[in-house]
């Protein structure tokens, strides 16, 4: 296996006290991933507060002379051959480019949602194809025991042939962008036809400088016939699950809110619950994405895939700004809900005045 050089942009601070939806300090996370492979080695960072790199370098016992906090000038002077993208959303199309650009990298992997809009996402993915960059999401609940069980018993046809799958969560882009892609990984990569989706958005929710819905109902479509159902809302969600794999002799539920691991009900009445032993999701993802550059076969996490689920959750808010059915593939680059806030046609109050 090849060695490679490996540096992370966007440290974050102390990660011993995340501030979700602002700095979940995702970049240790990759790097303990990375620290875990011996043919990596972790030799730069880069942040916009330098005490932030500091203590991250202090971390991985990365040499100051490799701490930046322009990660151009990283680039061009450390010259890694991976970098992990750990910065917020709106920022990741400027960055994936610019990396892409640079000449210098062979991979990057970049912490999910892709980006905050249509066109910048597939912008990404662009500029990787054509430098040859390999490019991956961080979606690792591909690697999850609980999701990749439940889809063991799917192809083995312990609930017959798949009918339909359903998501449920806070939001469709932030938290939801892992089960929408997961959704695609359980019929197998198919294309999406069409979706419907309608949303409200009274209470200003923005993660990681992207605003989120906080109720959304949606559905759509699959080539094969398979459709998907999809509710959000903080304790309002229709389907009381992360996943629900339903097919012609039963069910699979992943983290059922009032019960185990995986739920199983099948067509005669009867009921499994059961616990899945579960390692580090991320780390199996960086060493899947190590593995992937070094046999040069398409990762599980390809930007691709990453697309596929984007192109469904950005259909979701263009239904609900075009009130009705949008017909794939997704002609608007922009971010609907965004730019229904911008517009005025949504009017979320700040989130603190839900106590007063």
């Amino acid at each position: 296996m090849t060695d490679y050089r490996v540096a992370c942009i966007g440290t974050g601070p102390d990660p011993e006290t995340p501030v979700w939806g602002e700095s979940a300090a995702m970049a240790y996370r990759h790097g303990a991933g990375y620290r875990k492979l011996d043919s990596c080695e972790i030799v730069a960072c880069a942040d916009l507060v330098r005490e932030n790199a500091l203590a991250f370098a202090d971390e991985f016992d990365i040499d100051e002379d490799h701490v930046y906090e322009d990660y151009r000038e990283m680039l061009t002077t450390a010259e890694p051959d991976i970098v992990s993208v750990c910065t917020p959303v709106p920022t990741h199309a400027d960055i994936v480019v610019d990396c892409a650009e640079s000449a210098v990298l062979e991979a990057i992997h970049c912490e999910k949602p892709m980006a905050d809009t249509w066109a910048d996402s597939e912008r990404m993915a662009d500029a990787c194809e054509e430098a040859g960059v390999q490019l991956t999401i961080n979606h690792q609940r591909r690697f999850d025991a609980r999701w990749t069980e439940a889809k063991r018993l799917l192809d083995e046809g312990a609930i017959g042939d798949l009918r339909r799958l359903e998501m449920g969560g806070k939001n469709v882009f932030d938290y939801g962008s892992h089960l929408v892609d997961l959704c695609h990984y359980f019929n197998d990569e198919r294309s999406v036809e069409w979706v419907i989706g309608q949303v409200d958005y009274r209470t200003e929710d923005v993660r990681y400088g992207t605003h989120n819905e906080n109720q959304a109902l949606a559905q759509w479509a699959y080539e094969n016939g398979v459709e998907a159902l999809a509710s959000t809302g903080d304790g309002e969600a229709l389907v009381d699950c992360h996943n629900r794999i339903v097919g012609t002799a039963g069910e699979v539920e992943i983290l059922p809110n009032d019960g185990p691991d995986l739920r199983v009900r099948r067509a005669d009445g009867s009921i499994e619950e059961r616990d899945v032993e579960v390692e580090t999701p991320l780390h199996l993802a960086i060493e899947h994405v190590v593995e992937s550059l070094d046999s040069g076969s398409e990762p599980v996490v390809a930007a691709s895939r990453a697309l596929s689920s984007l192109e469904v959750i950005f259909g979701v808010w263009e239904s609900a700004r075009r009130r009705g059915r949008v017909d794939l593939p997704l002609e608007a680059g922009d971010n609907a809900l965004e730019a229904m806030v911008e517009s005025g046609d949504l009017s979320p109050r700040p989130a603190e005045s839900d106590d007063e």
